[in-house]
């Protein structure tokens, strides 16, 4: 079957969309998108997984700084003596990670993890090694290993200035909390790119029934990355117009599509680049074996909305466990642990794939438009989704 006759009926419910208001942002499940077999815990974030905290901090200076930093925080105790197992996994090596060699070396966390901008990681992880440093408990210590994650948000932001960062750091750490968690044009999403549309940080979290272990498993992404958008299957990108190699692929002469089109000096979808950094915490006891492992499954989520991490996607997932079972002291001659066995973790890599999902679509839904020198760039028009997911029998839950 051609996908002009697949998209047809779909297209025609467009016509009525010029006269219905535009809807606020919100989250996935308001539209009925919610991926996957398990529950979600009380806040669908990261912050579900006991003792992880958020916090954000967002920089707009004059009309050309639209940048930030998002700090992720394992727990509340002392990080680098009381260590948690992780893992890197690399989707697409297109990108830098500060930290990442002796992450992948020892297998484990001694800082926060924190998002930034793509030419600001240097300066991100030296206020992160300032900030451990400063800590009084570490008067001794000689060596720290910052963990700074990037997305390029050059197309919205002057990348290139980077003023105000190492304050931005400490604004981020000491707005770290539990609970609800911001997602959308904040912090390190403050000028993210998503399929053309604006990006940002979305969350989401799954809870494993007691008979797979009752474990909880949480998502934090930075979304910032193209290809051709699909919401639960439905091609969202293509019925709205607005996708990677349109140019090349459509046929001269062609129109586009009735719903909504960028407006002059909106950010197109050009060929797909960007970048996504997904941050996953479970308290499930794993080490960093089981941790790569399932931070592999998190790009099966994301190739889900859409991505086939182009050439210049840097696409990357850290995982970390906050079991007090697996935690590491750095002086321990020996370590005896207790952990998943390897044929318990399909559950957990099903939870790992729905949360990445859907924190993506949170990223995306949630985001609010961002203006600066460079140009603007809306936000997915929500109307026009929900018209689409409904035509589908894609409503939410009542």
């Amino acid at each position: 079957m051609s996908c002009r006759r697949v998209f047809a009926p779909l297209l025609g419910l467009a016509l009525v969309l010029a006269t219905v208001p535009a809807a606020a942002q919100s989250r996935a499940r308001t539209l009925g998108l919610a991926p996957g077999v398990f529950t979600p815990g009380p806040h669908n974030a990261i912050t579900d997984v006991a003792g992880v905290r958020v916090g954000h901090a967002t920089i707009t200076l004059g009309d050309s700084i639209r940048t930030g930093v998002t700090a992720i925080v394992p727990h509340g105790g002392d990080l680098y003596r009381d260590r948690v197992p992780a893992a890197l996994h690399v989707g697409n090596g297109f990108g830098k990670l500060l930290g990442v060699t002796q992450l992948r070396e020892l297998g484990e966390l001694e800082t926060p993890v924190l998002l930034t901008c793509t030419l600001c990681i240097w300066q991100v992880g030296d206020a992160l090694a300032q900030y451990m440093l400063a800590k009084p408990e570490n008067d001794n210590v000689r060596s720290i290993n910052p963990v700074v994650g990037e997305t390029n948000d050059g197309q919205l932001n002057a990348t290139r200035a980077r003023p105000g960062l190492a304050a931005a750091v400490g604004r981020a750490l000491a707005a770290a909390d539990t609970g609800a968690v911001a997602e959308g044009s904040v912090g390190a999403g403050h000028g993210t790119v998503m399929f053309g549309w604006k990006g940002g940080i979305g969350t989401s979290s799954r809870v494993l029934p007691a008979s797979l272990g009752g474990h909880t498993i949480g998502v934090l992404v930075q979304g910032n990355y193209g290809g051709v958008l699909q919401m639960a299957g439905v091609p969202v990108g293509q019925l709205l117009g607005r996708y990677a190699f349109q140019r090349d692929v459509q046929p001269a002469g062609a129109g586009r599509s009735p719903f909504e089109a960028p407006a002059p000096g909106d950010v197109g979808a050009e060929r797909g680049d960007g970048s996504c950094m997904i941050v996953i915490a479970t308290d499930a006891p794993l080490l960093s074996r089981n941790l790569e492992r399932l931070a592999a499954r998190a790009v099966m989520g994301l190739a889900r909305t859409g991505s086939s991490a182009s050439n210049g996607s840097g696409d990357y997932v850290i995982a970390f466990s906050t079991s007090r079972r697996v935690r590491r002291a750095p002086e321990a001659a020996l370590n005896t642990n207790d952990e998943v066995g390897n044929d318990a973790m399909s559950a957990l890599f099903q939870a790992v794939t729905e949360a990445t999902e859907e924190a993506l679509y949170n990223a995306l839904l949630t985001a609010t438009p961002v203006a600066s020198r460079a140009g603007r760039v809306l936000p997915l028009p929500i109307d026009s989704v929900r018209v689409l997911l409904e035509a589908r029998g894609i409503r939410p839950a009542r």
